[in-house]
């Protein structure tokens, strides 16, 4: 029984694999309508359940869409579910924050180096020069907030990915923000600790200052400098 059910899934993930790579390939361009279940099982040599299977899955994904009475096509938008199988294999692999940390930075430059030539990138200085006011403030408090803290920095760089406009971009980085929130708020907590506060500030600070003066020499050492204390968590 458990060989037939693996036999099954590896047929589905034969059916999934085979349409995402017409459509990679290009012969399956968006709109275009997919041929019938019957059509895919004599394809690929596989039965139809489990092409019917991997429909669901790709419908699911937002990859597919199903017309009634005319048939599976491929979808000619985005949708942010196209990104839910990057997330949870994310989540599956062992959470070793340094490999986040790495990946984060690496997509933080290539980012600010869109923002910087992106046509929204005054009103996203503003924006974040109003976030970075709402972070001093925090820190000047009594007892500032963790959780309100890394509510802030979070819009910080949401603000500065939105800044490119590609929903994509947008996209993916939000997700992997997801990801980084437990290690985002323990790096938060020890800045509070440590009385480094101050220096939390500053490093925003400096990434408003490289957006504002377009000054693309500064990235990776202004990022690199940011994600210095999370790496160390």
């Amino acid at each position: 029984m458990a060989q037939e059910t693996e036999k099954k899934v590896s047929a589905v993930s034969q059916v999934f694999d085979n349409i995402i790579n017409e459509i990679i390939e290009g012969q399956l361009r968006p709109g275009d309508r997919l041929p019938t279940e019957s059509e895919l099982s004599e394809k690929y040599h596989i039965g139809r359940n489990s092409v019917r299977e991997a429909i669901k899955q790709l419908q699911a994904f937002g990859i597919l869409y199903i017309r009634r009475a005319d048939g599976t096509f491929v979808s000619e938008n985005y949708n942010q579910k196209m990104l839910d199988p990057l997330l949870y294999s994310l989540i599956l692999q062992d959470h070793d924050w340094r490999y986040f940390v790495q990946l984060r930075s690496a997509m933080e430059i290539g980012v600010m180096c869109l923002a910087i030539d992106s046509d929204r990138r005054e009103e996203s200085v503003a924006r974040l020069e109003e976030l970075v006011h709402s972070m001093e403030k925090e820190v000047k408090r009594a007892r500032p907030s963790v959780d309100r803290l890394l509510e802030l920095d979070l819009a910080f760089h949401e603000t500065i990915s939105s800044a490119v406009s590609n929903p994509m971009v947008d996209s993916v980085t939000n997700y992997i923000a997801r990801l980084t929130v437990p290690s985002r708020r323990a790096t938060t907590r020890k800045w509070l600790k440590d009385k480094n506060e101050n220096r939390f500030v500053d490093l925003h600070c400096q990434i408003v200052d490289v957006l504002k003066t377009r000054d693309k020499s500064r990235i990776e050492e202004v990022v690199e400098a940011h994600y210095a204390i999370w790496s160390s968590i």
